[in-house]
């Protein structure tokens, strides 16, 4: 029986999972928490059961071993999926990923199949250790890939193009896209890695996101086009690589840019976003390029804090407004945000 085309996100990261490892025996899946009841915000659920603990198993908390353990049986063939229920957690393991897993191809020439689940993100108050997005860290590593889905349908294709592909691949989830509905299509429909997806067009600002700060943006594009301004929303899917040839096609059509960041502003992929567009588009812009993204500092935990903290749809709005100079902003048109600082807005489903 078809289900419905309308799943969580969390659903669809286990659809994928189930498909990858129905069509090949060499995929496994680990780490801590994938046997939990809870099964990692419900995306491993059913595995173990269908596959077996030889292939799905829960670990020790010993990041870095595992991790090790993990790139090993890369190396022997296998295309093993190592999820860590926090980014955090896996700083642990930062010398096996940097040392050894992106660097293996280019020094010995033998593919490194990983894939590296991370959750990432706010919620729960879980302040400056369990919060941090540090997708700009991973990506400054030659030879690895990095992948931020901001939807249900591209968690789904994304993840499936992450196992099969050769090289190790950090995939972080938001975890406040885990219970984001969206149409994802059946099947193995994959979705490649490196290519950019337009969702909105327009002519008056580019405005380049990844993951989370994608939803805010669709909120702050649909709230200026009741004012007549049509902004040109891309996500990027995949900050390393990055699709360069589509977002300078749209600076170049536009002549404005404004990049959104989840992480803190010094050396993020906003940043790196406003340099290439500085470089590659100069002659173009008719405005300074801009970018919103976290304070250089600690991300907090109290409600006092943290509702100044995080760049949303209002802050866009208003940075798109003094970039085109605009005398009213249409802020009565954004979707009412939620009295509680862990919970983006009222039009949110949890948990997260």
């Amino acid at each position: 029986m078809s289900r419905d085309s309308t799943i969580h996100a969390a659903q669809a990261i286990n659809e994928a999972l189930h498909l990858a490892m129905a069509q090949d025996e060499r995929v496994l899946k680990f780490g801590l928490g994938v046997d939990d009841p809870k099964a990692i915000f419900n995306t491993t659920a059913g595995l173990q059961q269908r596959f077996g603990p030889a292939r799905v198993f829960d670990t020790p908390t010993s990041e870095n071993g595992m991790t090790g353990i993990a790139i090993g049986a890369a190396l022997a063939g296998m295309r093993p999926v190592m999820c860590h229920q926090r980014l955090d957690f896996f700083l642990l393991a930062m010398d096996q990923l940097v040392n050894n897993a992106a660097k293996w191809h280019y020094t010995f020439g033998r593919a490194v199949p990983l894939t590296i689940r991370l959750i990432m993100g706010r919620g729960w108050g879980q302040g400056p250790t369990h919060s941090q997005n540090l997708q700009a860290w991973f990506a400054h590593v030659p030879g690895l890939k990095v992948v931020m889905p901001s939807n249900a349908a591209d968690a789904k294709g994304l993840l499936l193009s992450s196992i099969f592909d050769d090289d190790p691949v950090v995939f972080l989830e938001h975890r406040w896209l885990h219970f984001a509905q969206g149409e994802v299509p059946e099947g193995d429909v994959r979705v490649p890695l490196g290519r950019a997806a337009v969702r909105q067009s327009g002519d008056a600002v580019t405005i380049v996101a990844a993951s989370y700060m994608v939803v805010e943006a669709l909120h702050a594009c649909r709230a200026l086009e009741q004012i007549g301004i049509h902004c040109e929303l891309i996500d990027l899917r995949t900050v390393k690589p990055i699709d360069w040839d589509t977002v300078f096609a749209s600076v170049r059509r536009t002549g404005r840019l404004l990049a959104l960041d989840t992480g803190a502003a010094t050396g993020s992929i906003a940043g790196e976003i406003v340099a290439r567009v500085g470089m590659d588009c100069w002659g173009a812009l008719k405005a300074a390029p801009a970018r919103l993204a976290l304070p250089d500092c600690p991300e907090p935990t109290s409600y006092g804090l943290t509702r100044q903290f995080y760049p949303g749809a209002e802050e866009i709005v208003q940075c798109i407004g003094k970039m085109l100079g605009l005398s009213r902003l249409p802020l009565e048109f954004l979707p009412q945000r939620h009295s509680h600082h862990d919970v983006p807005g009222v039009w949110f489903s949890g948990p997260f």
